[in-house]
């Protein structure tokens, strides 16, 4: 009954879509499985006429391939391989087997996404950038290793056509590769084809990324509407079809995946980034070709997406809470900022969607804004303050250097962590309370358990279990509901509030209270069978206890209950900031064994 709960909130006409892709494989007779195109050619792009050394092109890619936005591995001469996880030099066997026919999960080669990597074609706008300065070599090995990659990824066997998403992002990343070197109206006719036979594998399965309500139909649509167009453009029938289609699904997946609030589907930091960037690309490209605008509601819906991540991002470095699944993506990397600096994206998006930038200096971000020959109309954003985005069971409060992050649950969609009533604590850029992240997504088993997990958070774990059953590896039933909440602003201070109650019926309510000061949790709970556990992940430092306290060299936290306290302990715990990269973190954990109220207080050491 849990299941069939959960599939009837993932709505009938997804699980249709769902299972009728997968018979349609196993039968044999989905239309995907009839497409046939051959790849070969050696001219993808041509040399600029005119170079632009004023521009300041990324150095990723130079002398190192860069994996995850943090792992880089020599190149040395030649490109990645294609089939290798970059981490363990695993090999993916069986290359000329169709894709449908290859392990989604094969232990022996580990995270596919690791394989995936070099083929996302982050390279093709490192190497395009600097072929724009005047960079000939770098012209040269673009169209080498696009050549390459065609004759060893023929269409559509291996591991690099198994995923529309994966295709998706190559067209789209050849699409502003065009923009950057001006030959998106006169492009090569080898460029083309293999733009073309992209779509080809993308267009029969694009049902089944619809039914999954996140990036993955985002994603295909702007592909289909920026390929379809590029096709139109260059003689290919399908093309328009194909951009119709893509407009189409584009417009459909902005009204009913972002919510007014510009909440998003996946409850993530780092996938909404992605589907704010995918919109960006596409509206890069309408705008290039002249073409008829989104309707309005779209424009309303990726203004609201961009102010949300506006007021989630620490302005000085540029960091965010690192919220719900991550898996590593950065779809627009155009300069040499970290991984986990969102604030290009967010310039972006504000200009092009809120009407004007939302920094206003040079800097990284700016970069993005050259590049894609994107103009302000002048005015800059008022700093974030405090919002609360009701729709998606967020709260953001702001007082003074502090800025915290309060999760509820609002599942209107599948929830891929357990992080109800979870709270990041920032001070400036320093995360005094922090989100585990996800590390992998197929890594051995007790690490998927985890970093979803409820103990994964800064929350109250009941009875050493999650806060929602495990279904299936990226599925979780008894999708939590907020029933109690309360937003509060004064003029010293403001507090938000928020309960639920789980399909066990413990029930745990937390009032966050932050003022100038610091931040005062409360937090009630009940109903637990045996004990609870509240934990506070803290930042890396010389932690010690000192009585109900715990003391660092910068924070201080005070812990007090109004029955006697189990266990008061400093812990060691896992955290990944980035995907496929972990490390070590003290977590104080609070155990008690009735229903009580828990205090906890943070201040700053002066």
């Amino acid at each position: 009954m849990l299941k069939l709960r959960t599939y009837l909130r993932l709505g009938l006409i997804n699980v249709l879509r769902v299972g009728i892709y997968r018979i349609g494989l196993r039968s044999g007779l989905h239309p995907v499985l009839r497409v046939k195109r051959s790849l070969q050619g050696t001219r993808f792009f041509r040399q600029v006429p005119k170079p632009d050394k004023s521009l300041k092109p990324q150095s990723a890619w130079q002398d190192t391939a860069l994996f995850f936005g943090w792992y880089e591995k020599p190149l040395e001469n030649s490109p990645p391989e294609w089939h290798a996880n970059p981490f363990t030099g695993a090999r993916i066997p069986h290359l000329d087997r169709p894709w449908w026919k290859l392990a989604d999960f094969d232990p022996a080669v580990g995270d596919i996404k690791a394989i995936w990597e070099a083929s996302r074609f982050d390279w093709v706008l490192a190497f395009a950038q600097r072929a724009r300065t005047g960079d000939h070599d770098s012209l040269k090995r673009l169209n080498s290793w696009l050549a390459g990659w065609c004759r060893d990824n023929p269409p559509y066997l291996g591991p690099n056509w198994k995923c529309g998403q994966e295709a998706s992002i190559r067209v789209m990343h050849l699409a502003i590769a065009a923009l950057i070197l001006g030959q998106d109206k006169s492009a090569e006719k080898d460029l083309i084809n293999l733009v073309e036979a992209h779509l080809a594998r993308i267009s029969p399965t694009l049902s089944y990324a619809l039914a999954q309500d996140n990036n993955h139909g985002t994603s295909e649509a702007a592909a289909l509407f920026m390929g379809g167009n590029w096709c139109a453009l260059h003689g290919i029938n399908q093309g328009k079809r194909w951009e119709r289609m893509g407009r189409k699904c584009l417009e459909n997946r902005a009204r009913r995946l972002i919510e007014p609030d510009g909440s998003f589907s996946q409850y993530s930091v780092n996938y909404h980034r992605l589907m704010l960037d995918t919109l960006c690309m596409a509206e890069i490209w309408r705008r290039a070709q002249g073409l008829e605008e989104f309707s309005p509601l779209f424009y309303e819906r990726a203004k609201a997406a961009a102010l949300w991540l506006y007021a989630l991002v620490e302005p000085e470095s540029g960091d965010a809470p690192n919220l719900g699944s991550n898996d590593g993506a950065r779809l627009l990397s155009l300069t040499d900022a970290d991984f986990r600096d969102f604030r290009p994206s967010v310039e972006l998006a504000m200009t092009l969607f809120a009407g004007g930038r939302a920094y206003g200096q040079d800097g990284w971000h700016a970069l993005h804004l050259s590049w894609l020959d994107v103009k302000g109309n002048g005015y800059v954003a008022q700093p974030p303050g405090s919002t609360q985005f009701d729709h998606g069971g967020y709260c953001v409060l702001r007082r003074g250097p502090w800025m915290a992050l309060f999760k509820y649950p609002r599942y209107r969609f599948r929830p891929s962590h357990c992080d109800a009533l979870h709270l990041d604590l920032w001070h400036g850029s320093t995360i005094v309370l922090r989100d585990a992240g996800s590390y992998s997504y197929n890594a051995k088993r007790s690490w998927q358990e985890y970093f979803p997990s409820t103990a994964a958070h800064n929350t109250i774990e009941f009875d050493a279990r999650d806060q929602m059953p495990r279904i299936s590896r990226f599925l979780k039933g008894a999708w939590l509901q907020t029933d109690k909440i309360e937003h509060v602003s004064t003029a010293g201070d403001e507090h938000i509030a928020a309960g639920y109650q789980d399909y066990l019926g413990s029930r745990h309510y937390r009032k966050t209270t932050l003022s100038s000061d610091g931040c005062v949790v409360v937090d009630t709970i009940s109903r637990m069978q045996h004990k609870a556990v509240l934990r506070w992940r803290l930042v890396p430092d010389s932690w010690q206890i000192k009585d109900t306290s715990v003391l660092g060299s910068r924070f201080k936290l005070t812990v007090q209950a109004n029955i006697p306290v189990k266990r008061f302990e400093l812990c060691q715990a896992w955290e990944s900031p980035y995907y496929l990269h972990c490390r070590t973190l003290p977590v104080l954990e609070v155990e008690v064994d009735k229903a009580c109220t828990i205090t906890t207080k943070i201040r700053r050491v002066t």
